[in-house]
């Protein structure tokens, strides 16, 4: 803040609570102990207004509260540059110090233990206890708003608790995806397809790959939409439909796979017009240590998955 807006705070603040001051005392007026009552010399109705002093409470309510105000702006930044007699507002106060407090204050409490567990796989830190807890917080935190609180996915959003990865679901490529992100690279085949041709590449992958039913009276060429996709499609999903982790391209005969929905209508949307979805990086939000946290969490939602269809 500049001198001149500096100066100009102060005066206008120590200028007002001078003449609050001024208003309060020099309008006080004292109780009328006598049994004349004045009034204020109008009346409306037949009903005059008194013109009687406020309450001592009141008075006193009000010095206390100048009194407050003076002691606030002496101990605390408020009177433009002034920094306050208190220790700790050496720089001022702002939301953003007050919030660099606050993390400083976690950063000497909780980084040994995010440090301690950043230095081991993270296999090793899934099967932590406390590791787990702590991760379960960060994803509530940072990551249930799309992948919902049980991390079973959303309209767009993939479901965590499966072995069905688009990027992969080793520990290590999910700790990848949640550090740098994910951007889809489904363009839009509808322009090239043409719309019967949406419609046949929709239908194959539907019955062929997916092996889902047809809805009654679909009229489509199967053998159009097989021949359509071997010459649009096997770059990214491949030959077989089983899709590639090193472009984000799903495996199209697993339905759990289709986080658009996998009815006929939501298949041709896709098709036509392509998907854009973006997986946020939080490298710069949450830094490494707590990304290894939360991809141990993330990794053991899987394991867990896997481990009941053993048992099975």
């Amino acid at each position: 803040m500049t001198t001149f807006w500096s100066i100009y705070i102060c005066v206008l603040t120590i200028g007002t609570l001078i003449g609050l001051t001024w208003l309060l005392v020099g309008t006080r007026k004292g109780e009328n102990k006598g049994e004349n009552v004045e009034t204020m010399g109008h009346s409306f109705d037949g009903i005059e207004e008194y013109d009687n002093p406020l309450p001592q409470w009141w008075f006193m309510l009000f010095v206390a509260t100048l009194v407050f105000g003076v002691g606030y702006l002496i101990l605390y930044p408020g009177l433009g540059n002034w920094k306050g007699l208190l220790p700790g507002y050496e720089n001022g106060w702002t939301g953003v110090n007050e919030w660099q407090k606050e993390m400083d204050k976690a950063d000497a409490r909780f980084g040994p233990i995010f440090a301690k567990y950043a230095a081991m796989p993270v296999e090793e830190v899934a099967q932590d206890p406390q590791a787990l807890k702590m991760g379960s917080r960060l994803f509530a935190s940072n990551c249930s708003v799309c992948h919902g609180s049980d991390a079973k996915g959303a309209y767009g959003f993939p479901n965590l608790t499966d072995s069905t990865w688009r990027w992969g679901g080793d520990a290590n490529t999910i700790k990848a995806s949640i550090m740098g992100g994910r951007i889809a690279v489904m363009p839009a085949w509808g322009p090239v397809l043409g719309e019967d041709g949406v419609k046949n590449v929709a239908a194959y992958v539907r019955h062929d790959l997916a092996g889902l039913p047809l809805p009654q009276g679909t009229t489509v060429d199967l053998n159009a939409g097989k021949h359509a996709f071997e010459t649009t499609c096997v770059a990214c999903h491949g030959a077989n439909g089983k899709g590639m982790q090193a472009m984000g391209a799903p495996d199209l005969t697993v339905p759990e796979a289709y986080i658009y929905g996998t009815s006929l209508g939501q298949l041709q949307q896709t098709i036509r017009h392509g998907r854009q979805g973006h997986m946020p990086a939080q490298n710069e939000l949450l830094g490494n240590d707590k990304v290894q946290l939360l991809a141990a969490y993330v990794f053991s939602l899987s394991q867990a998955n896997k481990e009941e269809k053993n048992a099975e």
